[in-house]
């Protein structure tokens, strides 16, 4: 017998296999997704941003500080900065770093794998924000502003470049778990809801499991085609008997988008089908899967992917710090190289720019006896790919690691950097809204050119 079912059931029948990734922004109007296109030549045409969420001890990493040492336990007048707690001494790094590549850059033993990738990278020693508590230090690495009313940078992307993949989104979060501040982070803000990040919990390589509701599992794909077709036969007739409608026609193109999402994302997602020498590569752990992923997006289109390393604020290391930075940095080590290595071999690292970097750093002096604190006032970061310079340490922070002392990056010229590499002048990238233009760096930010090729 065969069952009838009405056009509001095929819609609803046919929306409940999109998944995650089709959301509502999906059914925006063409009009509102339409990007607004680069004002110059861009550099990059894709962006992967590794976040180590909980803020990192440069010193530890990539920017030696010998001083800390020699004046162990101390507290020097450099070091009397207000933080988020109360914090003692001086307490050194015990790992010990050399200068590696060609281009001499020191990195710490805690690197090893990321060492041979030196020389495509550009360390920044003298990034600088304007908050020491999570919050807000997130919201400005991520938003461009200390609140979460503002669109996120993978938003003002997505908004400006628009997608390479009409059967992916542009912009993809992974995490297995959930950042503090959650999807805050990833928000489209004022923009038009389809430029929102896209949250992917990796921790299950099943596409199926990864990616709730990807298939809808009351209709084969052959059912499903099927109603499409019948649907689409549908607003042709209504088409024809009314006249051309704009949103009828985006409505009809994003059901055919929704449908095709379907192959396309169980293809992109399901790292199993990597060779398992590349798998081997990359190592294991949720960190390595989501590089692997990355690469993957990356040559798939997506525009913006952002990695945070896991669930909460795991460098978040108030306490038993040099314990807990060798298993961090042990985790990170060879999926980073692996990813850069492997974009390097596909051609991919010439135009896709890698970030690497927290909220913030932390302190060079010592809380709860073996732990740091957060430290806003000065930390490190780095870019490797598009129209970086690399094999290059730019910028410096004091003898301590405590402050940003020479050629200082703001987090709002980082984000002007970062957009000038996309081909973006980010004074230009505007959206007008509730009676003004707004854009990511507000009213700051600039360049910083000598980094770049």
């Amino acid at each position: 017998m065969t069952t009838m079912v009405t056009r509001r059931e095929m819609i609803q029948n046919l929306g409940g296999g999109i998944g995650a990734l089709g959301l509502a922004s999906l059914l925006a109007t063409p009009s509102s997704a339409a990007p607004t296109g680069t004002h110059f030549a861009p550099r990059a045409r894709r962006v992967i941003h590794l976040f180590m969420n909980g803020g990192p001890f440069g010193p530890d990493l990539l920017d030696p500080k010998p001083a800390l040492h020699r004046f162990a336990g101390q507290r020097p007048a450099e070091v009397d900065l207000r933080t988020e707690r109360q914090t003692a001494g001086l307490m050194p790094s015990p790992f010990r770093f050399r200068p590696c590549g060609q281009s001499g850059v020191q990195v710490s033993e805690l690197l090893p794998r990321l060492a041979t990738c030196i020389d495509d990278i550009c360390v920044l020693r003298s990034v600088h924000t304007d908050n020491p508590n999570h919050g807000p230090a997130l919201f400005l690495m991520n938003n461009g502003s200390v609140t979460p009313t503002r669109p996120s940078l993978g938003a003002w992307l997505s908004y400006g470049l628009g997608t390479e993949n009409a059967e992916l989104p542009g912009f993809v979060v992974l995490c297995p778990g959930r950042p503090v501040r959650f999807s805050e982070l990833w928000t489209s803000g004022f923009l038009p809801s389809e430029h929102q990040g896209t949250y992917i919990n990796h921790s299950d390589l099943d596409p199926q499991r990864m990616i709730p509701f990807l298939r809808n599992p009351s209709l084969s794909v052959a059912a499903q085609r099927r109603e499409l077709d019948l649907l689409r036969t549908l607003n042709e007739e209504h088409r024809a008997e009314r006249g051309p409608d704009p949103a009828l026609e985006a409505r009809i193109q994003t059901m055919e988008t929704a449908y095709r999402m379907q192959s396309a994302a169980s293809d992109a997602f399901d790292i199993r089908r990597e060779p398992a020498r590349t798998r081997e590569m990359y190592g294991s752990g949720h960190f390595a899967n989501a590089c692997l992923l990355a690469r993957r997006l990356a040559e798939r289109g997506v525009r913006f992917t952002q990695i945070y390393y896991g669930n909460g604020q795991p460098w978040d290391t108030h306490n038993n710090h040099n314990e807990q930075v060798r298993g961090l940095a042990r985790d990170i080590d060879q999926p980073i190289a692996a990813l850069l290595t492997d974009l390097k071999q596909r051609g991919l690292l010439d135009d896709t720019l890698v970030i690497w970097g927290g909220e913030f750093g932390r302190t060079p002096t010592s809380e709860s006896g073996n732990g740091r604190d957060h430290n806003h006032w000065g930390f490190t970061m780095w870019l490797a790919g598009a129209g970086v310079r690399g094999g290059m340490a730019y910028g410096s922070s004091d003898d301590f690691g405590f402050r940003a002392a020479t050629d200082k990056v703001h987090i709002h010229d980082l984000h002007a950097t970062i957009l000038h590499l996309l081909g973006f002048d980010h004074e230009r990238l505007t959206y007008r809204h509730a009676g003004r233009d707004y854009r990511l760096t507000d009213v700051h930010g600039e360049v910083v050119r000598p980094i770049l090729t």
